[in-house]
């Protein structure tokens, strides 16, 4: 999913250079991939029953190395669309049956285990920033479609027997239970939660599509490419790391300080040119783009809203869609504007996460001889593996 879904973030300078693609049609490109990935996402929360299929899977692996493999058989960007359009359909169906999977098979394993498997994400970023590195020089876009089409197709044999969640059993619900209408102030909390995190998506997604062009403007070419590299190297620890610290410190504080040095990592080459700013600005982003996930969607299952990963999902997947568009009509002056504008954006989500931080709840907190001890709530039990849901 990682490959199939980011490797086009380096393969688009190429495409600017040697295929025609412009800036906007360029955002077109990528908002056309968030939508069919919503659509993915909401199709797996609509109808639990598709999660628990090995055949949809299977599916699903075969359309997203299909969608690779058919990107340089044309020049028409309407087709690009569909086929971008079809590559997030299928990687949101197969993230949402691997978040399954881990959720079901290592619930009773440490939390930071399935933090290292969703940092797959990231080391399908770095294998795909190495892929375009090495083919840059040597070839055009299209084996740089055709080469990550083969790498997928081979990670999808490694996955091919990935075994889905089972069916659950039919349990009735405890009279009392966190089923019942959440209370006014929860919904307050909960409602700064989700515009903190639907922030996010919209600033996150600019860098995630952009900052390999960008950087591209004021460092050599390789430079970019390299950079992206290293976005999926901070990626790979970052989840489980970010899981580890929200056991011993406050997942809104945490969730703020992430929120910050994001912003930085995004603003970075806007306003320092070189390599040494490219570089730093690829390890801070990568370092919290997944673990914002992580203490967001945590933070979610902590208030015990309900269908709080759903929503929280939702919204996340709602400002990926909007990010690129609200950024086109800067991208006729370069890429610098619109990763400013990002940076605000995600500033702004870490104002709501301060805000957040005064308010939340801290049900699983007693008190131990006069010392603060965490006690868990039940709903923590399986936050961490609902992570990935983003």
């Amino acid at each position: 999913m990682g490959v199939g879904r980011f490797v086009y973030t380096p393969i688009l300078p190429l495409m600017h250079a040697r295929a025609g693609l412009s800036a906007g049609a360029g955002a077109h490109l990528a908002t056309a991939n968030y939508v069919g990935y919503l659509v993915g996402a909401l199709a797996g929360i609509l109808v639990p029953a598709l999660v628990r299929s090995p055949a949809l899977l299977r599916a699903s692996l075969i359309a997203l190395t299909v969608s690779l493999a058919a990107m340089p058989a044309t020049h028409s960007t309407a087709v690009w669309i569909v086929l971008r359009m079809l590559a997030g359909v299928a990687s949101a169906v197969i993230f949402v049956i691997a978040v399954s999977s881990l959720h079901s098979h290592l619930r009773e394993h440490p939390a930071h285990l399935s933090g290292w498997a969703f940092g797959g994400v990231g080391g399908g970023i770095a294998l795909s920033g190495l892929l375009v590195l090495a083919l840059r020089s040597v070839a055009d876009w299209r084996a740089a479609w055709w080469a990550s089409a083969a790498l997928t197709a081979i990670l999808a044999i490694a996955a091919w027997r990935l075994r889905p969640e089972p069916a659950p059993a039919a349990t009735a619900a405890p009279a009392g239970s966190a089923a019942g209408t959440p209370a006014l102030r929860t919904r307050r909390w909960f409602g700064v939660l989700f515009a903190s995190y639907t922030l996010e998506g919209i600033g996150y997604i600019v860098a995630g599509t952009f900052l390999v062009a960008a950087i591209g403007q004021s460092s050599p070419g390789w430079i970019g490419s390299g950079a992206w590299v290293l976005v999926g190297l901070a990626a790979v620890p970052s989840c489980a790391l970010w899981a580890r610290l929200g056991r011993r410190w406050s997942r809104p504080g945490l969730l703020l300080v992430a929120l910050v040095i994001q912003a930085a990592g995004i603003a970075l080459p806007a306003l320092i040119g070189g390599v040494a700013a490219a570089l730093v600005s690829a390890l801070l982003f990568g370092a919290t783009f997944i673990g914002v996930s992580t203490l967001a969607l945590a933070a979610g299952a902590r208030l015990r809203f309900p269908r709080s990963v759903a929503l929280l999902t939702a919204g996340y997947s709602v400002g990926q869609i909007l990010g690129p568009l609200a950024v086109t009509p800067l991208l006729r002056h370069g890429y610098h504007q619109a990763l400013l504008l990002a940076a605000l954006v995600v500033l702004t989500a870490a104002t709501a996460a301060a805000v957040l931080r005064i308010g939340f709840p801290h049900h699983g907190v007693v008190v131990r001889q006069g010392t603060p001890v965490r006690r868990p709530a039940p709903a923590e039990a399986t936050a961490d593996p609902d992570r990935g849901d983003a």
